[in-house]
């Protein structure tokens, strides 16, 4: 495991990071606590200290689980959590961005993890309602309190996250140092923006759903999905993760894995990882078994040849205006036609040399 500074702090946190939301048993696919201990201290033992989590997450019990395994080395550890989603149905602001939801669910938080302070407290969503002014000023408060290290800023359009890090250095408050996103070889819709954005005011990206809700793995090739209980669990992962392109780049991950003689989720993961140094994915298991052969994502490097087949058989169309932009750039970059290039995305500049 090595480890990496997160965005432009000088915070270290391992190449990998542990997902907690399948710590419980509540939402009928997690594992119990026993299993969730055991998955925690292997991933310690690997090097990993970096652990995200959040308030809903098994209504509750991931957190206070966390917090038990925590106990005797908390400081070890970079903790990271959430609030903005609805814990109480009966009260319009037990949900959203806003300040009296983000002081009620910090506190929660604390008290269900057993420590004093959060090391990377998210914005889970963005809720389309609160001023980003409110967000921005009680993040800083909280910091500023010592409540909370560091903050990021999950599920979000690059336009707020944009706004939002503007403000924040005009106002001198504290900036997002992370972001956090679905990225994987069937979602990338996100390098026509938000990986760019990242780019460019140096945040770390944590990737959320890196094997694509276990398409990625090969399991549901030549299978019925209909009675999947996680990918039903939401419709927006049926409707993301069961088309035919999703299975034909479940087979190409699984083809390249057949050739390495290594796992379909380690290509998955290993294709993320040498997008960008700036990613950081987060793996999610349910086993102890499904942990290892996570970490040993760590140990796969594809090649070039393997990197730009992927790539093509993913790509997604980027749009206006990089598009546009790129077709007309001669004309106002003249000779340093390579500046808008180097800008983008490493994939999106790929995708778009395709498109000419």
């Amino acid at each position: 495991m090595q480890y990496k500074l997160l965005g432009s702090t000088g915070l270290r946190v391992s190449e990998l990071c542990l997902g907690a939301m399948t710590f419980g048993e509540d939402w009928d696919w997690g594992a119990n606590a026993a299993t969730s201990r055991a998955i925690f201290e292997a991933f310690a033992e690997a090097g990993g200290n970096f652990i995200d989590t959040a308030n809903i997450y098994t209504n509750g019990t991931s957190e206070k689980l966390l917090g038990e395994f925590l106990r005797t080395e908390r400081d070890r550890f970079v903790v990271a959590t959430k609030y903005t989603m609805m814990t109480n149905p009966n009260d319009p602001n037990s949900s959203g961005n806003q300040r009296k939801n983000l002081m009620r669910s910090l506190d929660a938080s604390l008290k269900r993890l057993n420590t004093d302070y959060i090391d990377l407290y998210w914005v889970h969503m963005w809720d389309t309602v609160t001023p980003v002014e409110e967000i921005m000023r009680t993040l800083d408060d909280v910091v500023r309190a010592g409540k909370v290290m560091y903050v990021g800023i999950s599920d979000a359009p690059a336009w707020i996250i944009s706004r939002a890090q503007t403000l924040a250095e005009l106002r001198n408050m504290t900036p997002f140092a992370a972001i956090q996103l679905e990225y994987n070889l069937v979602e990338r819709t996100v390098e026509r923006d938000l990986l760019p954005m990242a780019e460019d005011l140096n945040l770390s990206v944590l990737d959320w759903s890196p094997l694509g809700g276990g398409v990625l793995t090969g399991k549901y090739l030549n299978q019925d999905l209909g009675n999947d209980n996680r990918l039903n669990k939401a419709e927006y992962f049926e409707q993301h993760y069961k088309g035919d392109r999703a299975m034909h780049i479940a087979q190409a991950v699984v083809k390249i894995a057949n050739e390495l003689g290594i796992s379909p989720a380690q290509v998955a993961l290993a294709w993320i990882r040498q997008q960008s140094p700036r990613h950081i994915p987060i793996i999610g298991a349910r086993t102890l078994d499904h942990l290892k052969d996570n970490l040993d994502c760590l140990k796969v490097s594809l090649t070039q040849d393997q990197l730009t087949h992927l790539n093509q058989i993913s790509e997604v169309e980027l749009g206006f205006a990089l598009r546009f932009l790129r077709k007309l750039q001669p004309m106002f970059l003249g000779a340093a036609t390579e500046t808008l290039n180097l800008r983008l995305h490493p994939t999106s500049r790929m995708v778009l040399d395709r498109q000419e």
